[in-house]
């Protein structure tokens, strides 16, 4: 049994499209009408503490803490104006997959949350930008905007995207991608990063987590299907890498619990890095409502 399907490079959309009309629907079912900003930084309402991390802004660093118990804390704050949301959509070609059960590919899942998050956003009077991992040369980042027209430039862009690009062939790829971001957000934004989180290069974790570091408010979203998280396959089966082209021919059932155990340590080596930044991590399943995963991030945001 092959159970990989064929690589496509439009995004396959399934059940998922239109972007337009489903990213509006999953937005209203999460909108909620207080818009509270949970931006972290130089504000003017204390947020609390958070242990030190090597590369944090040391003038956050809590000296009386220091002084008095000899422990390196970071002092947080809140704001309650506007922010500005960031969205950095991973479509690097393994987001191309679908398993056989899914309602659409990973980059359209992660398309239609990031549509709705930014609609939210526009919504609440906050300025939106987008910007990808990987990806063909059809997907256009979407400047920084808080105008009547930046939810259509930004279905536009995500309805152009072509998933594209191996980390194993081109391991700068994520390099760039942060590089570019830094460059263009301000303390204060809200980045929120939508990827499966594999096939990334050692260290990809740490340099994700500290756009935290940088002042922002950071949610890492790691978007799986469903196939991936179980290996429902059965008997013999051949297992070709999107990324890497790496190929395993084995038994899924004698290999199912290894397999899972892995992916758990990678989910859980990603989570580790973010939360020590005091970033936000959620993993969110293809099979899943986007509704709630959307509701979920505002939560944690907030």
């Amino acid at each position: 049994m092959n159970a990989n399907p064929s690589v496509r490079h439009a995004v396959d959309w399934g059940a998922l499209a239109p972007l337009r009309l489903r990213a509006r629907e999953v937005a209203e079912g999460a909108f909620t009408a207080s818009h509270r900003s949970a931006r972290r930084g130089a504000g003017v309402e204390f947020g609390g503490f958070r242990e030190y991390v090597r590369g944090d802004d040391l003038r956050w660093l809590d000296r009386r803490s220091l002084l008095r118990h000899e422990r390196l804390v970071i002092r947080q704050f809140e704001t309650e104006t506007d922010r500005a949301l960031c969205l950095l959509v991973d479509a690097s070609a393994s987001m191309g997959f679908r398993g056989p059960d899914a309602p659409g590919a990973k980059l359209a899942f992660a398309s239609i949350v990031a549509a709705a998050l930014a609609r939210i956003a526009l919504r609440g009077g906050d300025p939106v930008s987008l910007s990808f991992i990987g990806a063909e040369e059809c997907a256009a980042p979407v400047p920084r905007s808080a105008s009547g027209e930046q939810f259509d430039r930004v279905v536009a862009s995500l309805d152009a995207v072509r998933s594209g690009g191996d980390a194993y062939a081109d391991p700068a790829m994520l390099g760039r991608a942060l590089h570019t971001l830094a460059q263009r957000t301000r303390r204060g934004a809200v980045v929120v990063v939508l990827s499966d989180l594999l096939d990334a290069p050692d260290g990809s974790a740490e340099k994700v987590a500290a756009l935290a570091s940088r002042g922002c408010v950071l949610s890492v979203v790691q978007v799986l299907d469903a196939a991936e998280i179980e290996l429902p396959y059965r008997g013999t089966v051949r297992l070709r890498a999107l990324e890497g082209g790496a190929e395993v021919e084995t038994d899924a059932d004698g290999s199912r619990a290894e397999y899972i155990a892995k992916l758990g340590e990678i989910t859980g080596s990603w989570e580790r890095a973010v939360m020590r930044r005091g970033g936000r991590f959620l993993r969110a399943n293809t099979a899943h409502n986007p509704v709630e995963v959307v509701r979920t991030i505002l939560e944690r945001l907030r």
